[in-house]
């Protein structure tokens, strides 16, 4: 029995339009460099010099003037979509919005949804309710465990079948190592990515932050970094000895990066992520007790946000993810301590690393743009390409826009950014995902041909 597409997105009419004088850059295509783009029928069908092609009687024609930047559309391979069971946070339908006007053409949703995602007959339902909501491609990771028990393994080869891009128990480690190595046993048989939270729950102890000198001060119980570490450096060590392919999710820390390192330069078949908020923020930025600032892992350091950017920068963590977690106003509205982690940030994530790692000059344009569709890679699919005859999954981008995120609202159901209220640079203009329009800023004007 062949398993199922991987991918699922809403049926939509296929993109007719014309790019006139924009600056195309793709890193993997090897272009950075003025051109017309034309897309028919959803896919790339011409590229061109600048001023070259004319419109036809059944396209729209965008006029990039030169200032305009077209990017391969960014993949998320860490998003909550709280569907099932926590619509009023997110949906399949707002989700996928707030991606598109992130320009994103797809993502990877986590299983700890309510129900837990850990059978077959509901990864049915839920992608059958993509195909009819999702307005990007949508994939989905199903638990390693159980109703993320960590106690009995869920049944990963139908999973696999039934389109699961691989398993995680993300909120929650798989804090027995003879539980993973048993996933990691199932895994050869069945194949997909084990993507892994790494925290050692006796370490963390119900913390709120990172622990240290901010934490301390504040009086707010900390959550030390080897938390994290240690559980990266033991699973590391289990993917080896199993010849596993794991993937880690969120890293926070330096000494996480060290162990990540250390597993490579090994020839173990590891991967990691690093989200926006750890390569732009530290625990200083959680002084205010602004809630939007308590996520997990929590921020931590200087010097670990450094170790994180130059990981990036480097290749050893291999992609960025947002970990984008959606939470109702009310709940997040509550003293620091009783709030629940997590930020938003689909709408965000280029903007804001565009603005504050690009502009500074600490990370070259081309390397974030290869770092934030580098997730499609990591779970076996395809990454978007500017190539004629590729499928159009592209996004528009003006980098010297400037706007202050929130100030207009969301596309998300919601608000809990950590970024609400920052001015930013770089704004995503125009989505296409899987060849059709998921995206148009409403200050974009394009024209009938």
């Amino acid at each position: 029995m062949s398993a199922a597409e991987p991918l699922v997105i809403a049926p939509q009419q296929p993109a007719e339009l014309l790019l006139r004088e924009v600056r195309v850059l793709d890193p993997r295509a090897g272009i950075d460099a003025p051109h017309d783009v034309r897309i028919k029928g959803g896919r790339i069908s011409e590229l061109s010099a600048p001023g070259t092609l004319e419109a036809d009687g059944g396209e729209e024609l965008l006029e990039g003037r030169g200032r305009l930047v077209l990017l391969p559309a960014f993949f998320d391979p860490h998003v909550h979509l709280r569907t099932p069971g926590q619509e009023h946070k997110e949906d399949l339908e707002t989700g996928t919005r707030a991606a598109a006007a992130g320009g994103y053409a797809a993502v990877i949703a986590m299983p700890n949804t309510d129900p837990v995602l850990d059978s077959a007959p509901l990864l049915r339902s839920l992608r059958d309710a993509a195909a009819r909501e999702a307005r990007i491609s949508v994939g989905f990771l199903a638990a390693i465990t159980r109703r993320l028990e960590g106690e009995q393994l869920t049944e990963m080869a139908e999973l696999r079948i039934e389109g699961a891009l691989g398993f995680t128990d993300d909120g929650r480690p798989v804090q027995s190592a003879g539980m993973l190595q048993k996933a990691l046993q199932y895994q050869r048989l069945c194949g997909g990515v084990l993507a892994l939270h790494e925290e050692d729950p006796t370490l963390s102890r119900g913390g709120s932050m990172n622990e240290g000198a901010v934490s301390a001060a504040l009086g707010i119980r900390g959550i030390p970094t080897v938390a994290e570490s240690t559980m990266v450096a033991r699973d590391a060590a289990l993917a080896g000895y199993e010849d596993g392919r794991v993937h880690f999710q969120h890293l926070s820390c330096a000494a996480s990066v060290d162990a990540l390192a250390a597993a490579k330069s090994r020839g173990w078949r590891v991967s990691a992520e690093v989200t926006p908020h750890h390569l732009l923020l530290t625990e200083e930025d959680v002084r205010g007790m602004d809630t939007r600032m308590k996520m997990h892992p929590p921020l931590s350091t200087e010097a670990d946000r450094r170790a994180l950017l130059d990981a990036l920068r480097s290749g050893t963590i291999d992609c960025v993810a947002t970990d984008h977690a959606p939470h109702a106003r009310d709940e997040k509205e509550v003293p620091f301590e009783q709030a629940p982690m997590g930020t938003t940030g689909l709408e965000t994530a280029f903007a804001a690393l565009h603005s504050g790692l690009v502009v500074s000059g600490q990370l070259e344009l081309g390397v974030l743009v290869e770092r934030m569709t580098a997730g499609a890679e990591l779970f076996g699919l395809p990454t978007p390409l500017i190539a004629v005859g590729e499928p159009a999954s592209v996004a528009l981008v003006d980098l010297d826009a400037e706007w202050v995120a929130g100030e207009h609202g969301w596309e998300s159901r919601s608000e809990n950014c950590c970024f609400a209220g920052r001015r930013l640079r770089g704004r995503v203009l125009l989505t296409l995902a899987a060849g059709a329009l998921a995206h148009r800023d409403r200050t974009l004007t394009m024209v009938g041909a």
